[in-house]
């Protein structure tokens, strides 16, 4: 983690060595909530986003370490990557994909996932993390009823404001709603 620039290839290599040593990867999540104030927190969270898109399955066993820092970071370029792991644990969990094996989120996560998601929305973060962060409700919301009236009327207010990417992602969002609740 102490590369200096944050070259594609340098996040890569960073994952394979976390693949080869999956006994690392707590200890690989602990620095990304647990050194907060360290500079090289959000490499860790590049690091361990990178492994995840390589090898999401390797990611199931600590999934419970994973969600008990996730609101912690405030920092965008920590959030992102903590974003894109959501949300492709949610499309693992919500969607039939023989890509991924699907992944065990109790109810426990999903309200973490709820409550960081929201969060993300609302503290307007950037649209990498909100699109993201739209994704994991729309689809949590597919169980619970409560999501998709809130998850509209936030991103109805906020649309008008937000960047060319956030309404993109917005508009789908409040129209996939729409069609479900036909």
């Amino acid at each position: 983690m102490n590369y200096a620039k944050a070259y594609w290839a340098n996040r890569l290599a960073g994952a394979h060595w976390v693949m080869k040593h999956p006994e690392t990867l707590p200890e690989l999540i602990d620095y990304v909530y647990l050194k907060t104030q360290e500079e090289n927190n959000h490499k860790a969270a590049w690091i361990l986003e990178f492994m995840v898109l390589g090898n999401l399955s390797l990611h199931y066993p600590h999934l419970d370490l994973f969600f008990k820092g996730i609101t912690f970071p405030k920092k965008d370029q920590t959030v992102r990557p903590l974003a894109n792991i959501s949300e492709k644990l949610c499309l693992a969990y919500y969607r039939n994909s023989k890509k991924y094996v699907k992944p065990p989120l109790t109810a426990a996560h999903k309200e973490i996932i709820l409550e960081a998601s929201f969060d993300w929305i609302i503290a307007d973060k950037k649209v990498a993390c909100t699109a993201r962060a739209m994704t994991c409700l729309y689809l949590i919301g597919t169980e619970i009823e409560w999501i998709y009236p809130e998850l509209k009327i936030i991103l109805e207010q906020k649309t008008p404001t937000g960047s060319a990417g956030y309404k993109n992602r917005a508009q789908k969002i409040i129209s996939l709603i729409a069609n479900r609740t036909c």
